[in-house]
């Protein structure tokens, strides 16, 4: 069984987040109650992630988060934020985290954004680390409203990234995390256009007419398309949904801490902290990203 460690100095906040994990989840809980701690108990057997607080003694969340890609770089770390530690968090971000979770809401989204990290990174670990000599490939997919796709897929653009040589495993694994934001930005606001802000108001309201959706007209007739190309140098992944679209200027800015917590500001910003670009077409139902390997200079 998966197992996830708890870095929290708080013993309350480490066992009511431990807690949601076991009651929501099929993970198992380990517990340190800093990063120094943590990574001991690392040292004797690494966990399948990690899921730690910010702000701590002896060492803190971004300083943990710098130390775990170095020493155990399959491992990925999920941060908790707070009111006031937002800055904190991006920087966590950009250092190697794979996602965050806001402390207060820890009961709705953390066991989603746990399983959707472990799913990414759970493919990288079984694979071999030889590389292919493949230098270019190019990939299509014309994907149902399904969510039940997206692993899979992110499993084989995730290994298609590796056979062209392309960045490293905690690279690969962030790839996959803005992957899964794209993917599910494209069916749920764009196919079946349910807008983030329900999910702010009622996750319950927001799946249920996601899956309302995805069986009436027009919304189920749409289709999310694909394409990845890859060379030595870059990956590039373009995702089109076939809904209306949107104004992309109207987005509001992921890095101000003020919207660190709104669920349409949560997917932007892992996407633009963990590809090298991302933009979108003026219609806003195709969204480009961009990953580079190393001093990429030419496809």
């Amino acid at each position: 069984m998966p197992t996830v460690l708890v870095v929290d100095d708080s013993a309350v906040d480490r066992r009511l987040v431990g807690g949601v994990i076991e009651r929501e989840t099929e993970l198992t809980v380990q517990y340190a109650a800093n990063g120094l701690l943590a990574l001991d108990e690392m040292q004797q057997k690494a966990p399948d992630l990690v899921l730690t607080d910010l702000i701590m003694p002896e060492m803190d969340g971004l300083q943990l988060v710098e130390a775990v890609r170095s020493r155990f770089p399959l491992v990925p770390v999920v941060v908790m934020t707070s009111m006031g530690n937002e800055e904190v968090a991006i920087q966590a971000l950009r250092a190697g985290a794979a996602s965050y979770v806001p402390k207060r809401l820890i009961s709705r989204d953390l066991p989603d954004a746990l399983q959707k990290v472990l799913a990414a990174a759970t493919h990288q670990r079984s694979q071999s680390r030889l590389m292919c000599c493949i230098t270019r490939s190019e990939h299509e997919f014309e994907l149902q409203n399904d969510a039940g796709l997206f692993p899979p897929l992110i499993a084989y653009l995730q290994e298609a990234v590796a056979q062209v040589g392309l960045s490293d495993e905690v690279d690969r694994m962030r790839v996959g995390v803005a992957l899964e934001e794209a993917l599910v930005n494209a069916m749920y606001h764009g196919n079946l256009e349910v807008d983030s802000k329900l999910k702010e108001s009622s996750d319950r309201a927001y799946h249920n007419l996601v899956q309302e959706r995805r069986y009436q007209q027009p919304y189920c007739d749409r289709h999310v398309h694909v394409e990845a190309k890859f060379t030595r140098n870059r990956a590039i992944f373009t995702i089109r949904d076939e809904g209306k679209g949107f104004d992309p200027t109207a987005l509001p800015d992921p890095t101000d801490p003020a919207n660190l917590e709104k669920a349409s500001g949560r997917g932007v910003l892992l996407m633009r902290t963990f590809m090298d670009d991302i933009s979108y077409n003026d219609r806003g139902n195709i969204v480009t990203l961009t990953k580079n390997c190393g001093n990429a200079g030419a496809t």
